[in-house]
């Protein structure tokens, strides 16, 4: 019981930074039809409902293309894609219209009833949709009339975001009508995109049938940005779904959208892993890297002792004061992760003596198996070598070999820098370890 209880605790220490980094953020959600129609639909509602009582404003557009497929084999009408896109005659917008409308009434029947089973029974959900996206058509293309098929002309974000302000979930469908009051299909991604890129959504989600991006070895790829995103969509082995979103996500990232996250509809949780977990559990397409690596400042005292307080506790690291911290943190580099310090390290220049001392070294325990640590040292080389240096130094109990692999060479007490030789410990008894700088 008190291992339980102990992972409850550190689960909600987790958790609540994104909570409060969510709160308040616009995240548009696309429900790709084939998500619809899988078994595990109801829990990612179940979801969307939970995330939507957590204060993040959602506007959901969903698709329908297998509930479409599947309606026109019905009434024997075989569907005809040119590029990709549903040539809508008039026969099949009607059937479009029919499976569009059926699931609109079936996702806010519900959401309206998502939070039944959950803590938050009782909570009420409104579920707006209606004329917030008015379309044109597509045209012509190669001699190929779309017809019915349509793109989009203007979006109303202000009334949206008004939706939005009143606790409301804004929730849009494949078919849009034009200023002449026609209807027409709409490619349920573009609507997702666009909706993404004028609210200035702080998100982009997508499901598709595998845990986002998968490498040959049959990892999740974790990260990417647009250019390498790009490279997937040219290798051209991605799943059509998964292009579909790689491609949005490309054009979302470089017009302001923050983050665009795609993850598996099969997998119960994943919506919630995703957005609030450090690692998430799918792939995110963004502009820089969830990482950031930089100089410490005052402001990060807090995140440092944190870090390096159980290693001190340890006796792996030799105690700093905060006071210390305060004094010391221009000799700081730290990698953050959204809102927590995963990893430091420390530069010393002795400039007098051409040699600097990486201290202080610290991953998160989360981060032990990661490259965190060969990062910094590639930082710390490169200040030293900046600042004129031609070799670092570090005192180590417990990672000798870790640093030896890394052209760290065994030396003696004797080789270090006058001053810091007089505040050796020798109770500690220290390894002292050097590293020769090169410029390349």
């Amino acid at each position: 019981m008190k291992k339980r209880g102990t992972e409850v605790v550190r689960s909600l220490r987790h958790t609540v930074p994104y909570i409060n980094t969510h709160r308040g953020k616009i995240f548009v959600i696309m429900l790709s039809g084939e998500a619809i129609s899988h078994s595990n639909f109801y829990n990612i509602i179940n979801d969307i409902g939970l995330i939507h009582s957590l204060g993040i404003r959602l506007v959901l557009v969903y698709g329908a293309r297998p509930q479409i497929d599947s309606c026109m084999l019905e009434h024997n009408i075989k569907p005809i894609y040119h590029k990709f896109t549903r040539i809508t005659d008039k026969k099949s917008l009607e059937i479009v219209k029919k499976a569009a409308g059926r699931l609109q009434l079936d996702i806010t029947s519900l959401l309206s009833m998502s939070l039944n089973n959950t803590p938050l029974h009782g909570a009420n959900i409104n579920v707006v949709s209606g004329n917030f996206i008015t379309a044109q058509p597509l045209g012509i293309d190669d001699g190929i009339d779309y017809c019915h098929g349509g793109k989009i002309r203007r979006i109303d974000d202000k009334a949206i975001k008004h939706q939005l302000d009143n606790n409301t979930i804004v929730l849009l469908g494949p078919v849009a009508v034009s200023v002449t009051g026609e209807s027409f299909n709409l490619n349920s991604e573009e609507i997702a995109i666009q909706l993404a890129i004028k609210l200035k959504a702080e998100k982009m989600i997508g499901f598709c049938s595998e845990q986002g991006i998968i490498k040959n070895n049959g990892n999740t790829v974790s990260e990417l940005f647009p250019k390498n995103a790009q490279l997937y969509i040219d290798k051209s082995n991605c799943l059509l779904e998964t292009t579909r979103f790689l491609s949005g996500a490309i054009q979302a990232c470089r017009s302001g959208v923050h983050r665009c996250h795609l993850i598996s509809y099969q997998e119960d949780g994943a919506l919630l892993q995703e957005l609030f977990s450090r690692d998430g559990i799918g792939t995110q397409i963004v502009m820089e890297s969830a990482d950031q690596i930089r100089q410490a400042t005052i402001n990060d005292i807090g995140g440092i002792l944190e870090l390096i307080h159980p290693l001190e506790k340890q006796g792996i690291l030799v105690r700093r004061s905060r006071e210390q911290l305060e004094i010391e943190i221009d000799k700081f580099i730290i990698i953050k992760r959204d809102s927590l310090t995963i990893a430091c390290v420390a530069l010393y220049p002795f400039i007098d003596d051409d040699i600097g001392e990486m201290a202080c070294l610290a991953v998160h325990p989360d981060y032990r198996n990661s490259s965190l640590g060969e990062i910094l040292l590639q930082h710390v080389e490169l200040q030293a070598y900046k600042k004129g240096l031609k070799k670092i130094f570090v005192l180590t109990t417990r990672s000798i070999h870790w640093f030896q692999e890394r052209g760290f060479e065994p030396v003696g007490v004797e080789c270090l820098p006058k001053s810091k030789k007089e505040m050796y410990n020798y109770k500690r008894r220290s390894k002292v370890l050097i590293k020769y700088l090169t410029n390349n």
